[in-house]
Order: C-alpha cells, then sequence, then structure tokens
C-alpha cells in the first residue's frame, strides 16, 4: 500500500532545469525468461529446471520486503501492458527521464540473481545475461541509460573477464556489487575484482542489497520491515569500515566508491570513530599509512536516496557540509514506494552552485560522462 506523506510544497527551482544526473534507477524484467534471448542452452534449461539457487534462508522468499512483487514498488508504476514496475520504458520516460528532465539514468537491476547465486557458475551466466540484456533492451533504446556491469564476486575468473569484456564500452558506467555479500568486502580475496574495476576505469557502485546468508542485522534477524528498513545503513558502515581498515585504498590508490540507497548522515560519526580508534590501534594496521578519514575523504562518494530528514532541517545542511559537497550525488531509487521526487526530496535551501554539484556535476565527474 502507498501512503501520501508530502506536506510541504515542491522546490520552486525545479531540478529538472539542471538536467539532473539520477543514479539509483531500477530497470524490471517482466519475466525471468527475458534473460532467455542472452542465455546458452544449458542455461535456459538449467533455470527452467533446477532455477535460481541465491544464499538467502529463505525458501522462495527474498529476505528484503520491497523486493517481493507488488510490496516495494510505486502502485502507480504497474504497466496497463503487464509486467513488473520498472519493466516499461515507455513509463519509465514519462514518470521519470521526460518528466523531470534527467540527463542520465544509472541503471541498478535486481533482477536475475546472479549476484548472489550458490551456483557460481550459473551466476557468472546470469550476470552476463542481465548485462546484455541491459544494453539490448534499455542503453539502445534510450541512450540516456547507463548500464552497471553485474558480477559474481565468488567466481573471480568470471568476474574479472565480465569486467574486461565490458571495458571501453560507454553504455557501461560502473560495476555494481551488493554490499552484503559471504564476507567483508575488503578481504584479500576480493582484491583482483576490484583491481580489474580500477584498472578498467570502472568506479563501483555499492547498491543496497545482497543476498548472504547472513541475518540482515547484526543482532539477528528483524521480526518487521520497520526494523529491516531503517538498518540498511548498517550494512554500508560494516562495507566503509572493511574497505578502509583492511588497506584496500591504500593497495587500489585509484578505485572510487558509491554507496547507493543506504543514506549518508551516519558517515561523519562511523569516521571520528574510526579516525579515534586508528590513534589507539594504529600498530595492528601499519599498512594504513592515512587517516580512516582521508580514505573516505578520497575515496567515498554518497547518494541522497533515501536522505535523512532531521526535525532541524538545517542539521541536514551541516551533515552535507562536513562530508563535501563535491562527494555527494542525487538518486531517486525509481519505481520503489519511497523514492524520492527531486522537487522534495530536500527540505534545506541549497545554495545554486551546491545544487548544480549535487543534482548533476560530481556524477558527470564520477562517471566521466559529457
Amino acid at each position: 500500500m502507498n501512503v501520501a506523506v508530502t506536506d510541504r510544497q515542491p522546490d520552486t527551482a525545479a531540478q529538472s532545469n539542471l538536467g539532473f544526473v539520477d543514479c539509483d534507477v531500477h530497470p524490471f524484467t517482466k519475466t525471468q525468461a527475458d534473460f532467455d534471448p542472452f542465455l546458452s542452452q544449458r542455461w535456459r534449461d538449467l533455470r527452467m529446471s533446477i532455477g535460481a539457487r541465491s544464499r538467502t534462508t529463505f525458501s522462495g522468499a527474498p529476505n528484503y520486503p520491497r523486493m517481493s512483487p507488488g510490496v516495494g514498488q510505486r502502485m502507480d508504476s504497474w504497466p496497463e501492458g503487464g509486467g513488473m514496475p520498472g519493466s516499461d520504458l515507455k513509463m519509465m520516460r514519462e514518470q521519470l527521464l521526460d518528466k523531470f528532465g534527467v540527463a542520465y539514468g544509472m541503471m541498478m537491476p535486481l533482477v536475475g540473481s546472479g549476484l548472489g547465486e550458490r551456483n557460481v557458475e550459473f551466476g557468472a551466466a546470469m550476470c552476463t545475461a542481465a548485462n546484455d540484456w541491459q544494453v539490448q533492451v534499455w542503453c539502445d533504446a534510450e541512450p540516456r541509460l547507463k548500464a552497471s556491469v553485474q558480477v559474481n564476486t565468488e567466481y573471480t575468473e568470471a568476474a574479472i573477464e565480465e569486467i574486461e569484456k565490458r571495458a571501453g564500452d560507454r553504455r557501461f558506467a560502473q560495476v555494481m556489487i551488493p554490499p552484503r555479500g559471504l564476507e567483508p568486502l575488503g578481504r584479500r580475496r576480493y582484491w583482483p575484482i576490484l583491481e580489474a574495476c580500477a584498472a578498467n576505469g570502472f568506479p563501483i557502485a555499492l547498491h543496497l542489497g545482497g543476498a548472504s546468508g547472513h541475518p540482515s542485522t547484526g543482532g539477528g534477524w528483524p521480526s518487521f520491515y520497520h526494523e529491516e528498513h531503517p538498518s540498511y545503513p548498517q550494512s554500508k558502515e560494516a562495507l566503509v569500515t572493511s574497505l578502509v581498515i583492511e588497506g584496500v585504498f591504500e593497495h587500489i590508490p585509484n578505485l572510487k566508491v558509491a554507496l547507493v540507497e543506504g543514506g549518508f548522515a551516519w558517515l561523519p560519526s562511523l569516521t571520528w570513530r574510526l579516525d579515534k580508534q586508528y590513534k589507539r590501534l594504529r600498530n595492528e594496521v601499519p599498512h594504513l599509512k592515512k587517516l580512516p578519514s582521508e580514505y573516505i575523504r578520497d575515496h567515498i562518494w554518497v547518494t541522497t536516496q533515501p536522505i535523512e530528514e532531521p526535525e532541524q532541517p538545517a542539521d541536514l545542511l551541516t551533515t552535507m557540509e562536513w562530508i563535501g559537497w563535491d562527494r555527494i550525488m542525487f538518486s531517486t531509487d525509481y519505481p520503489h514506494w519511497d523514492q524520492d521526487d527531486p522537487r522534495y526530496a530536500i527540505k534545506v535551501p541549497i545554495p545554486a552552485a551546491e545544487k548544480q554539484m549535487l543534482f548533476r556535476d560530481n556524477a558527470m565527474s564520477f562517471y566521466g560522462l559529457t
């Protein structure tokens, strides 16, 4: 069920005039069979017979309620001709791309199951199919949409091969990795994949999600969606901590990371804590040559949705200033129920120059767009 909660007037300086970059757009398939043209006969047969086998502990259901059919979507985004919200390009243009004058939309597919598939060979095949599907079904028909390279991080060789295959194809803007994996992403066994991203000019997008099989919070499985939904930033905090402390950014100095759909108000406090502990425990991590805050400032970007809304709007402005106006990028999360409308998303007035950075310039620079 969708509930209207808007209680404020839209920003009169409409973001549509900026031609903004949307860093989180979700394309969906009409059915899983949409991937079949991009799969070999072997994998089509397996998809039809055995099917996907996610690492989630739930049987036949995703552990993220928003990803259940119909639960996490805007009710007005269901296409009249059938299919899931986000599966109809015409409707996406009407509700997002054309309506707000989007310059570019970064696609974040949440379909295919290749990223969290137990059978890593099948997972790699599904990732390749999802990548081909993005460019042939979406990018070629709508050049404003940019694809994200899907990889299965548990199959290193296939992941690197897929990254290198897509390098130089301007239809791809980044490599997408879910933050909830089998192990923290900073572990050395993942370094070859991260090295391949940087070597081939791809930033990585760490979008909320992942089928690790572990509980979704540090305290175990939550009882309510109300508990699950605000827990998303916790996975991002653990992810940033792992990447920094295990030395990923010291080892790969040109790696750029975007944290997508995890908010950002938690970043300052995490940074303060990491710096404090580093001063006490630096003998344990001699591979770190700088304060954790310096690595975060140099390598981490954040996206806005779901943006925090403190009781005092000015507190949000202070937080954004602390993170750095050049490190924040706008996102809508279309077509989910809690997507952000660019006219209403930010309550606090933002100076024109900073608004231009947030809605457009930062993403253009981050992704190397023109």
